[in-house]
Order: C-alpha cells, then structure tokens, then sequence
C-alpha cells in the first residue's frame, strides 16, 4: 500500500550507476568553480601589490567564504518530498511549503474504512502518528496519510561552524532523470537537469485536504472536511492524474519525489 508497491523495484536506484555518476561529476563541477574563484582572488591580492597599495591591511580584505564542494551519501532507504510547483519549471520558489518522509508514509497509513477508528482513538494511529482533523493528507490508494515533516533548507558546516542557506539532494523519479535538488532558505528551489515534472514518480499520488470556508460554518456533520466524506471508488488513482476531491474540502495536490542521496 501506499508508496512502497512501487518501491520493490527501486530499492537499488540509490546505488544505481547513474546517481554514483552524478554525485562524482557534481562535486567533480564544484570543485573546479572553487578553483577558478581561489584563482581569481588570488589574481586580485596581485594586482593590489603591484599597484602599491601593499599598506592595504589584511583585515580590510574582504574575503569570500568558500563552500566547501558538496559530498554527497547514499541513504539506506528511499526518502519522498512532496513538491509544490510548475511542473515545465527547473527552478522556482515556495520550497518552504515542501515536505519530506523520511519513511515511506504508506505502509503507517490509515485505510478510509478505518477512519471511524482512528477518529474513536483520539486521531492516534496504529504507527502512533497523530491526525489532524484540519489538516490531512491521503496517498493514490485511498490510505489516510501522516503529515510529511518540512524539507530541510540549510547545511551545518561543522568544520567551519557555520550554516549553509541551502540544502542539496539526489532526486528521482525512477525515470530517465536524476539529478540534484538544491532548496533555499528563502525558499527558492533548483534542479541541476530536468523539470520538476521530469523527477516527479508518477505512480505516488499525494494530497493535502483543508476545511474549505463554507464548511468551516457548517452545523451538519455532512458537510465536514473529514476522511469520512472521501468515495472509496475513487480509488486508486491513475498514475499522473490529479487526488480527488473531497466534499467539504479544499484540496492541494503535491508531486512525490524520490530521494536518492542527502548532503553528507
């Protein structure tokens, strides 16, 4: 259930040819920027001496922080971001709206049928993960869904002790692309190759479902936005074709990435 049908085939792609390939070529690209701009302001340092401005203090020199080149590690399991976005673009912003599993959500969801159970229970689940009446997801099969957490946008340099804005990521979508995410702080985001549609793994379908405003005054139990109102026979959904929807609901539909290798 969930996304894990799909993953029986792709355990492997983290240790694909392809992903190892990109990791050693990106850092391989990186590295060689660094050079040139060490080069370059190294050239400058020059260039004031032989001006004869040599009482130019250290101190006044402004030296650019150089990023170390991006090591990247594969992960043991598939992780999933739920992307927001054009699906043409390569690059765009709202990444703080993005979520990740770090697990598959799948397998700890909930099925539509036991949702009066779920509800009985506080809105604990079997896994232990907690719904949330005003905010819930559901996956392609029709399985009511865990929250994603929110998408890690910064890096930690330990060894220079400062943060990074930004966080990179191998991504797929067991396609014929994969390539590095790389997400803002502010938001921004950017593929290295492709479009967003290109890494989207188009059998994961994934919705988030809201209390429309008309519903947020309704007296009826009816005309709630809960799992209760979700038609069975809309499940599962054609891989690539929008969730449905949900009376009493408004819905935002999210694109399903998989996550090969994390910044190391």
């Amino acid at each position: 259930h969930g996304f894990s049908p799909s993953l029986r085939a792709v355990p492997s792609r983290a240790g694909h040819p392809q992903a190892v390939n990109l990791l050693r070529m990106h850092a391989q690209h990186e590295e060689e920027v660094r050079s040139d701009r060490r080069a370059m302001f190294l050239g400058a340092l020059a260039g004031v001496s032989l001006l004869g401005l040599n009482s130019v203090s250290a101190a006044e020199v402004q030296v650019e922080k150089v990023e170390p080149p991006p090591k990247f590690k594969r992960i043991p399991r598939i992780q999933f971001v739920a992307a927001l976005g054009n699906p043409a673009a390569s690059s765009g912003t709202g990444a703080e709206e993005w979520g990740l599993w770090e697990e598959d959500p799948g397998p700890r969801g909930v099925r539509l049928a036991n949702y009066p159970k779920l509800d009985k229970n506080k809105g604990k689940s079997p896994a232990g993960w907690q719904f949330d009446k005003r905010d819930w997801w559901l996956e392609e099969h029709g399985l009511i869904m865990e929250a994603p957490g929110k998408l890690p946008a910064k890096k930690y340099v330990r060894d220079g002790k400062y943060t990074i804005e930004r966080a990179k990521y191998v991504v797929s979508g067991d396609r014929e692309v994969t390539t590095v995410l790389t997400v803002f702080s502010d938001g921004r985001w950017t593929l290295d190759k492709g479009t967003l549609y290109d890494v989207t793994h188009l059998p994961c379908r994934s919705a988030r479902y809201t209390p429309a405003v008309a519903s947020l005054a309704a007296a009826t139990p009816a005309a709630m936005c809960t799992p209760d109102q979700a038609k069975k026979g809309d499940f599962p959904v054609t891989p690539g074709a929008e969730m449905p929807g949900v009376s009493g609901c408004s819905k935002q539909d999210y694109a399903v990435l998989f996550v090969l290798g994390i910044e190391a």
